[in-house]
């Protein structure tokens, strides 16, 4: 691990998929955003009616970013929306008189009852859990919520994820998808008036996890590349002058690869961590560098095969937290930038 992690995805392994679930042959590079519609369409009836898919075509971005925000697994999130479809193609679609509402709504619904089976999965996860990453596409529009330019960040997922799964899910269909609160409290079971408390709960948890500025791309990339060339070198010096003091260290491998069990915090213990790494292991072959949900970062490619990503969070001009995920089966997004961009499997 050249830069190490730790962890299964919870939501994302939780049906079984390895890290080649969601790619076969798609344009990962553009995360949850812009994807050729068709891409997602893999094992759906396309001959089931055109009024089914009128009414679910122009929505499917929106259910996957709904269902990403819910679990944290872009490889769940996709299986929740075509389970969506599922439903909606079996559903009396005469009676509905606003489609995108009805699919908003039983997207939610499954994602809640994911949450409650994969919820052991998550109480044994081996050391941090990370959102599984997702490289941005610097030309497609993001997908759903667009005016949040952070409601993507591993920061910002993070927080929600530390949300019980009802706040969760007021939070996302009213605040990012606009939903009404009458809708959500029939959804939820739940009064108006108690999805409200929760809705405010939920921006009171979040309102620390948003960032208080975004670093301009020319210093990102500075930043970025001056962290890449010090951890590779194992230089303390040159990693003290990027990481700010109290700077924390997540790193994700599941218990699948090699990586760190718990957080390492402050610039002086990350700085000896990289330093370890660089003494012993053969630094990873660059395959990417660029903005891994909104967040300045870089993939590669290690010496076990398998890629591994990194995202940085920077406040003026400190880095203030490293991303590094190394769990296979969270990796199907960024595998796509491998040489021929195909799936990797451990070896």
């Amino acid at each position: 691990m050249a830069a190490g992690a730790d962890g299964r995805d919870t939501a994302a392994g939780a049906d079984g998929r390895g890290m080649a679930a969601g790619v076969d042959g798609r344009d990962m590079a553009a995360g949850v955003d812009g994807r050729d519609m068709a891409a997602g369409l893999d094992g759906m009836d396309l001959t089931a009616g055109p009024d089914a898919l009128e009414g679910f075509l122009p929505v499917r971005r929106e259910l996957v970013g709904l269902a990403y925000r819910m679990t944290g697994s872009y490889a769940t999130a996709e299986d929740i929306a075509q389970e969506a479809f599922l439903r909606w193609q079996a559903a009396d679609r005469a009676a509905v008189a606003v489609p995108r509402a009805w699919l908003l709504k039983a997207t939610a619904r499954l994602s809640l009852d994911h949450l409650k089976s994969a919820r052991h999965r998550r109480e044994a996860y081996v050391g941090p859990w990370l959102p599984e990453p997702l490289p941005d596409d610097a030309e497609a529009p993001q997908l759903a919520a667009a005016s949040r330019a952070e409601d993507l960040s591993v920061a910002f997922l993070l927080t929600l994820q530390r949300l019980s799964p009802a706040e969760r899910a007021v939070f996302i269909l009213h605040d990012l998808f606009e939903t009404p609160f009458a809708e959500i409290a029939a959804l939820l079971h739940r009064t108006e008036a108690g999805c409200r408390k929760l809705a405010e709960r939920a921006r009171a948890h979040l309102a620390a996890a948003a960032p208080r500025q975004s670093v301009g791309e020319a210093e990102a990339e500075r930043i970025t590349r001056a962290f890449l060339a010090a951890a590779r070198g194992g230089d303390e010096a040159a990693l003290a002058a990027l990481l700010a003091q109290d700077v924390v260290l997540h790193t994700d491998g599941g218990g699948v690869r090699p990586a760190a069990r718990n957080l390492i915090l402050g610039a002086a213990k990350v700085g000896r961590f990289f330093a370890g790494l660089a003494r012993k292991h053969v630094p990873g072959a660059l395959l990417h560098m660029g903005r891994i949900n909104r967040l300045p970062g870089f993939v590669t490619l290690e010496a076990d095969g398998l890629p591994q990503s990194t995202a940085l969070e920077i406040r003026e001009g400190r880095i203030t937290a490293i991303y590094i995920v190394r769990n296979p089966e969270k990796l199907g997004a960024v595998s796509a930038l491998m040489p021929g961009g195909g799936a990797a499997s451990p070896r």
